[in-house]
């Protein structure tokens, strides 16, 4: 276990610096620190669904493991050359995602956010997570990630999709449907 904060402000980054894991100093604005700061964001809003009335079991059970994977990538992205998702971490998602998806009815629609209180927190989730997604595509353009880290994200915002529709189904909210045909075609 690495060190323990006794104190929490260390003002070491009153420079606009932080520190990586491996001791090195970057901007705060770097890719990386943006990248492992938005899986972070990702971590907290999964938070919330998992605060949200409604949960059940099952989600509840798969949302605390991903938090704790998200830990993990983080720990991955702050720490260069670290590696601390697997192929089996995914493979895992993927399990779980057909466990929760094989029940649902076929989509016709595209869907809305919305469907309750979790269901909406889980799509935020979702849309955090594809920027989480899309911050370590542009880290790995200049610096070296590990493909599970852009996969375990990919596959993560599918999960995240799926249990949205779980919950609102769940909630008595039902899927919020995009209705395509509410607008009417000008006239000539």
């Amino acid at each position: 276990m690495g060190n323990r904060l006794s104190k929490i402000y260390t003002r070491t980054g009153d420079d606009g610096s932080t520190g990586l894991g491996d001791g090195s100093r970057v901007a705060k604005d770097s890719l990386r620190v943006s990248a492992y700061g938005t899986v972070d964001e990702l971590n907290s809003t999964i938070g919330m669904v998992l605060a949200s009335d409604g949960v059940g079991d099952e989600v509840r059970e798969t949302l605390t493991q991903v938090q704790h994977d998200l830990f993990d990538l983080g720990g991955e992205l702050c720490i260069p050359g670290m590696a601390m998702v697997h192929d089996a971490d995914i493979e895992r998602l993927e399990q779980v995602l057909d466990g929760f998806n094989d029940p649902l009815p076929p989509l016709k629609d595209f869907i809305l956010p919305g469907g309750g209180m979790a269901a909406s927190c889980c799509h935020l989730a979702r849309t955090v997570c594809r920027r989480a997604e899309r911050e370590v595509i542009a880290l790995g353009r200049v610096e070296e990630v590990r493909p599970q880290a852009q996969r375990y994200l990919n596959r993560l915002s599918d999960l995240l999709f799926v249990i949205s529709r779980v919950l609102a189904r769940a909630s008595g909210h039902g899927e919020v449907l995009w209705q395509h045909e509410r607008r009417r075609k000008p006239q000539a």
